[in-house]
């Protein structure tokens, strides 16, 4: 046998052979690992977060009610000089309010509210809304009267009055009391009333309560809210 013919080992240019693990390629392949791990969390956590924002309840500003059956029907006349119903509005979400011209407070506030409302919906949504003013004042709230009361806040709000006996009717059912009591010489005599605007669907249904002081951009969010709900 030559010298040729003896095996020689290969020749090493220091680097270890592929298939040998060293410290470097453990901690290099750790590391990936890791890496991968985090932005899988990060992923994961970002399309959950993702999740709970499209579905999560809404954050509502009035009381969202349960109504069993429609509200019951009523008519008085309108400040328009018509005589109308509550079913005339069916079709339209209806907010309604209980209140009266020669209020001091509480009416011109809320209704400065509703108009807010109004102007954040805008025009468009307002088409399938109307705001109803119910007078507990008949006696001073003719139909002329209340018209040109609220064209001060919205023309397209609508006013109705008609016999005390005909307004504590209607109004009984959603819980609105009044009551009048004397007041000074300038003001005239005062009528105490519920102050709560009722939000009635398109089907006669009440379905929320705003209590008084609800701000205007917050009745507009829930109602629109609403809205999608029940299209």
């Amino acid at each position: 046998m030559s010298v040729s013919d003896v095996e020689k080992p290969p020749i090493s240019d220091g680097a270890p052979p592929d298939d040998v693990k060293t410290p470097e390629k453990t901690h290099s392949k750790w590391l990936r690992r890791i890496l991968w791990i985090v932005l899988g969390t990060v992923v994961g956590v970002g399309l959950a977060g993702l999740i709970i924002w499209r579905f999560r309840p809404p954050e509502l500003h009035g009381v969202v009610l349960q109504s069993p059956q429609q509200a019951s029907d009523f008519t008085l006349t309108a400040s328009t000089g018509e005589r109308m119903s509550l079913s005339d509005l069916r079709g339209k979400y209806v907010l309604l309010y209980f209140g009266y011209t020669f209020c001091p407070d509480v009416c011109p506030t809320t209704l400065t509210d509703l108009r807010k409302m109004a102007e954040t919906l805008g025009d468009k949504k307002m088409e399938d809304i109307q705001v109803v003013m119910v007078s507990v004042d008949p006696a001073r709230d003719t139909p002329e009267r209340m018209a040109e009361y609220l064209a001060f806040f919205d023309p397209r709000f609508l006013g109705m009055t008609g016999s005390l006996e005909d307004i504590d009717a209607a109004g009984t059912q959603f819980g609105v009391f009044f009551e009048s009591h004397e007041g000074t010489d300038a003001t005239g005599y005062l009528v105490d009333h519920t102050s709560t605007v009722i939000l009635i669907d398109r089907d006669g249904y009440v379905r929320m309560m705003f209590p008084y002081g609800t701000a205007g951009e917050d009745i507009a969010s829930d109602v629109e809210y609403m809205m999608r709900r029940l299209r």
